[in-house]
């Protein structure tokens, strides 16, 4: 599988770049594994409307508790509802979408799993609150090759936000 993680606070502008970026790199890779992503909103989206557009399965990872699906952070149910549409699989997995802890192991799951890394980041460290610097680390250290986007004119919303250039991973915490 291909695992996408990435900033959660990207600019809708950014988020029609990067979905033009990833449709491309899906396109030129040679596997037919599926895409997988946690459930939420931007990077998620872009990377499910990129995988149909390159006929690539996409897998949804929803959060359970009790084997029960979890409820989203408000901001993340128009979202899913997009993602469930585009996918053809969905995984449970047991975490607490509103525990920041608890949304980076699941993505240290998916990411563990995965044949390759796609990260949307923009060079930033990790800060306790964005953890895709982390995520990247994590990939790297298990030998999973990692492919980073921060295409030109990228930008995100969020108060630390830098000028484009870069790349980290996206946590819970959007």
């Amino acid at each position: 599988m291909i695992a996408v993680v990435g900033h959660a606070d990207v600019t809708t502008e950014t988020l029609g770049l990067l979905e033009a970026e990833l449709t491309a790199l899906l396109e030129r890779d040679t596997g037919d594994e599926p895409g997988v992503v946690r459930a939420g909103g931007g990077v998620a989206v872009a990377f499910g409307r990129a995988a149909r557009r390159a006929g690539r399965a996409l897998v949804v990872v929803i959060p359970t508790s009790g084997m029960v699906p979890a409820l989203l952070p408000e901001r993340d149910r128009v979202p899913i509802g997009e993602l469930l549409l585009l996918a053809r699989w969905v995984r449970l997995l047991t975490y607490d979408p509103a525990d920041r802890d608890a949304c980076v192991g699941a993505d240290e799951e998916i990411v563990a799993g995965a044949r390759r890394l796609v990260a949307v980041w923009d060079g930033s460290p990790s800060d306790g609150r964005d953890a895709t610097a982390h995520l990247i680390a994590f990939a790297r250290a298990r030998g999973i090759p990692v492919d980073v986007l921060w295409p030109a004119g990228a930008a995100r919303t969020g108060p630390r936000a830098l000028p484009s250039h870069g790349g980290e991973a996206r946590a819970c915490r959007r």
